[in-house]
């Protein structure tokens, strides 16, 4: 049976209540003994003496959730890892405001480790996600990944 693809997205920013919950929910999950989380900020970077306010996210929503669920299925093909999450955003985030959830679970901690950077570089090198920096003078540019 193929495993369904999963809508990564959510509008707006992702909330620390989110968060909270996402890990709560896996109290139950008696052989995990370690997650590992990265969240992804907006950063109020300084561009040409302008100030980035936020940053607006847009994807070829299709293609980027076929992109996150090779990038989930290698993960596990490669890592004993028990679960894993991956939120994005999706429209406008704030400076300050969280933009990237990642969420992994093992029985070890190095697992999780070794896993959750995998999953984080193989995002920034493959997902098809673009981000417009807005400035503080309503003027923008388009993000570039380093």
């Amino acid at each position: 049976m193929e495993k369904k693809i999963k809508n990564v997205f959510v509008e707006g920013a992702i909330s620390p209540n989110f968060i909270a919950d996402s890990i709560g929910h896996h109290q139950h999950k008696t052989q995990i003994g370690a997650h590992d989380i990265f969240l992804g900020q907006v950063r109020a970077d300084e561009i040409e003496g302008k100030t980035v306010s936020a940053i607006e996210y847009t994807a070829y929503e299709e293609m980027a959730n076929l992109k996150f669920h090779e990038i989930r299925e290698q993960t596990f093909e490669k890592f004993e890892i028990t679960c894993m999450h991956i939120y994005h955003s999706l429209g406008q985030v704030k400076v300050g405001e969280i933009c990237l959830f990642v969420f992994v679970s093992s029985p070890h901690r190095r697992t999780a480790f070794e896993a959750l950077q995998f999953v984080v570089e193989e995002i920034k090198a493959h997902v098809p996600v673009f981000g417009k920096e807005l400035f503080e003078d309503d003027s923008y540019q388009w993000k570039v990944n380093t």
